[in-house]
């Protein structure tokens, strides 16, 4: 099967994929000599530019696609790992985890924060961006396809990605982790595309990944084109086309 992953189509919409980013970075408190990592750093720019921001010691990009990280700039004080964000394992403590958009793709959060909290030096932070647009028709009219014998036949697992939780749990599930302060906010992004017809070409960078990854091409072909189909009337043909996205933006900070 293909490399689930498009760095060329995940970045087509580079702009609007990049404003979460940087309010969660706004979050972030710098310190001298930080050392970080970026979780789920897809083709690397973010990290990059993350490590001139933090003016860091060392920034430590991970990300489970080969492909994107074959874009991935070749920095001083940089390096990326290709590995799963769930199987992090440094021996070395982080003074921050940052993870813009990756976490959604993870079950059970409760113990994989557990997990990173562990991760994290004594005063260190945790920062992380999470998709919260499951109930939009986008999202909706992807699982209910996939979830049609025709195509559900050849995915060896779940046809819709783990449920993400609500803020007031990710605030709780912080709280009880012993981080001192915290800041957990759901902000909805207002994206003007030229069309309806480019929320599939949003979709296909990131929520139709899988689905490409499991599909024959044949299938696959049919899955994008009934995808289409059904979306589309179920969106009102507005020029430009205001997608509406909700992200949780979550921080918090270890005592010293």
């Amino acid at each position: 099967m293909p490399e689930a992953w498009n760095p060329d189509q995940y970045l087509r919409f580079q702009a609007e994929r990049e404003q979460p980013f940087w309010d969660l970075l706004a979050l972030v408190r710098k310190k001298p000599g930080m050392r970080v990592c970026d979780l789920g750093c897809g083709t690397g720019t973010l990290t990059a530019k993350l490590h001139h921001e933090l003016q860091a010691r060392e920034t430590i990009g991970i990300d489970s696609s080969a492909a994107m990280l074959a874009k991935a700039p070749q920095l001083e004080g940089v390096r990326f790992v290709e590995a799963d964000i769930a199987d992090l394992d440094d021996g070395d403590p982080f003074d921050l985890l940052i993870s813009n958009a990756a976490l959604h793709w993870i079950p059970d959060h409760g113990p994989l924060l557990e997990r990173l909290t562990h991760a994290l030096a004594p005063g260190g932070q945790l920062a992380f961006q999470i998709p919260s647009n499951d109930a939009h028709s986008s999202h909706e009219t992807a699982f209910e396809i996939a979830a049609e014998h025709y195509f559900k036949r050849h995915f060896s697992g779940p046809v819709q990605r783990p449920k993400v939780s609500e803020p007031a749990q990710y605030s709780s599930w912080l709280h009880h982790l012993g981080y001192r302060e915290q800041h957990v906010r759901l902000q909805v992004y207002l994206h003007l595309l030229p069309g309806r017809e480019d929320v599939v070409e949003w979709v296909k960078g990131a929520l139709l990944t899988p689905y490409r990854e499991k599909l024959p091409d044949p299938i696959w072909e049919e899955f994008l084109a009934r995808y289409r189909a059904t979306l589309l009337p179920r969106l009102p043909d507005e020029h430009p086309f205001p997608y509406t996205y909700p992200r949780i933006l979550a921080w918090g900070i270890r005592p010293e």
